[in-house]
């Protein structure tokens, strides 16, 4: 700057600008002397493209006089032709005046004789370092599409506190943060950040910055936005929350975030559906089996039909989760308010491959239990699989065997079921026959091949079994056909014996306070 006057705060004049209102700003001129006045005149070399208001003054000693910069944008644009920084120039002049007639801290002339400035015995100074910065929520949102980062930061930094300008939107009522988020940009995430946005501002299509991150996948936007506290549920006017984004597009690690930071799995969206429905419905079988084992409640039924997700499921085909939920304990029972099962909705979609685990497969055990022949082979005529397991893992041998069944077990082994097929704690049709003390099925099953030294998961074979029990037929016929005795532990009864009767016994009392819960019959 000349000696003469001062530009407050500094020579970057910020001009702001915003679709359909005037472009404009202001620039405040010091007079450093102290007892002498000083006139000034600031002059665009572009005049087309400005106004200066007032152009020229005088201004008291130790004073200051503020003007407005007017900018025009260029015709049909809506921003300059270079931003943030305008390669636009201004030239400054100024000059003692003394003996001025001054009335007040300053004075100024609409037109201030332009020879003042030329005389060649005045002393005239000339500053061209007056440089103009664009500011305004157009300009940063340019910016954010550019990645300009350093140039941000700036604009932020220069921007009048009284104007969130971290909260600008675009024309199409998109804030930077959700501008940002949707390039997939963390560094720009970050930087804006800085600033303390508004996290819970909505775009125009109504998600939060943390809902769009989550939709998008951006795993490391979410975790910046977590690490500012972004609110995890759901508005109650909007549809979605984050966790039923990220469970819906399959974003795995997302949803994992949110619920380390505390999101509810179980929290609803607007129509009723849990991210464990959305997940279920499109297929995204991690999301699902991560909310399962996060304590998702598996027959929730939705606002809208009363589906629970073995219904979704079931509709859609999707057999493996079908699978997942029946092993986590969906009660396959439950009707919506139609008065539909899960079974309902496959055979009404043509799901066969489902019919078992929904319904057939049940039957088959049933029948097996209750020692009905005709009903086994009808089921198996209908489409049954011969191998297929309930919720607890037993097949129908399995049934048969521990109930002593020897006309069911015969009919089976008949039509080639798996008779070496174990449950979930390893147990086969052999261990569950030894247990329960039949020793006729014991020895068929042990004529058709049954493997006699299969274990456990804990290591315990048929035989060990027996003989903790004391069932002497029963161990003759093993050791008959080739249990060795060499390898029997000696393990208490109580350590060996009952796991099925145990077990028959506690998902049973668990499933019917399920049902008792839930309203059902």
């Amino acid at each position: 700057m000349d000696r003469l006057i001062r530009l407050e705060p500094s020579n970057i004049v910020p001009i702001r600008i915003e679709q359909g209102q005037k472009c404009y700003g202001r620039v405040t001129l010091c007079n450093v002397m102290y007892t002498m006045p000083v006139a000034f005149r600031l002059q665009p070399l572009i005049k087309t493209h400005y106004t200066v208001k007032p152009q020229s003054g005088i201004i008291s000693p130790l004073s200051t006089i503020t003007l407005e910069i007017i900018y025009y944008l260029p015709s049909g644009s809506i921003l300059p032709h270079s931003f943030p920084h305008s390669q636009d120039s201004f030239l400054l002049h100024s000059v003692i005046v003394p003996g001025a007639l001054i009335k007040g801290p300053s004075s100024m002339f609409d037109v201030v004789p332009s020879d003042w400035f030329t005389t060649r015995k005045k002393q005239v100074f000339i500053d061209s370092g007056i440089k103009i910065i664009f500011l305004g929520s157009l300009i940063l949102a340019q910016l954010i599409l550019h990645g300009s980062i350093d140039e941000i930061r700036e604009v932020l930094e220069r921007s009048d506190p009284s104007w969130k300008s971290v909260d600008s939107k675009n024309r199409n009522g998109e804030t930077l943060l959700h501008l940002a988020i949707s390039q997939g940009r963390p560094h720009l995430v970050q930087l804006l950040l800085e600033f303390k946005p508004d996290l819970e501002a909505r775009s125009c299509s109504g998600s939060t910055a943390l809902e769009l991150a989550s939709s998008l996948g951006e795993c490391l936007i979410v975790e910046l936005l977590l690490a500012h506290r972004a609110n995890t549920e759901r508005s109650e006017s909007f549809m979605f929350g984050p966790i039923h984004y990220a469970a819906r597009n399959g974003h795995i690690e997302i949803l994992r975030l949110l619920l380390l930071k505390g999101a509810k799995v179980d929290s609803l969206t607007k129509d009723g559906n849990t991210a464990l429905h959305l997940a279920v419905e499109e297929h995204r079988r991690d999301c699902a089996r991560l909310l399962l084992s996060i304590g998702a409640r598996i027959d929730i039924r939705n606002a809208g039909e009363g589906d629970t997700p073995l219904h979704i499921a079931a509709s859609t085909g999707d057999d493996s989760i079908v699978k997942l939920l029946l092993q986590k304990g969906a009660n396959k029972d439950v009707r919506n308010r139609q008065g539909k099962t899960a079974y309902d909705f496959a055979a009404e979609n043509g799901h066969v491959r489902l019919f078992d685990s929904l319904c057939l497969g049940d039957k088959l055990c049933i029948a097996a239990r209750k020692r009905e022949v005709r009903t086994v082979l009808k089921i198996l005529e209908g489409g049954a699989a011969i191998n297929g397991r309930d919720q607890n893992g037993w097949t129908a041998l399995h049934r048969a065997s521990f109930k002593g069944r020897i006309g069911v077990v015969r009919v089976l082994l008949e039509k080639g079921i798996d008779f070496d097929a174990k449950d979930e704690e390893g147990y086969t049709a052999l261990h569950c026959a030894s247990e329960s003390g039949h020793a006729d099925v014991t020895e068929l099953l042990v004529k058709k091949g049954a493997d006699v030294e299969a274990r456990t998961s804990k290591g315990v074979t048929a035989f060990q079994i027996a003989e903790s029990l004391h069932y002497v037929g029963i161990t003759r016929i093993l050791v008959h056909d080739g249990a060795n005795r060499e390898n029997v532990n000696n393990i208490q009864a109580s350590h060996v014996a009952s796991p099925f009767r145990k077990k028959i016994e506690a998902k049973s009392l668990k499933k019917n306070k399920m049902v008792r819960t839930i309203g059902l019959s």
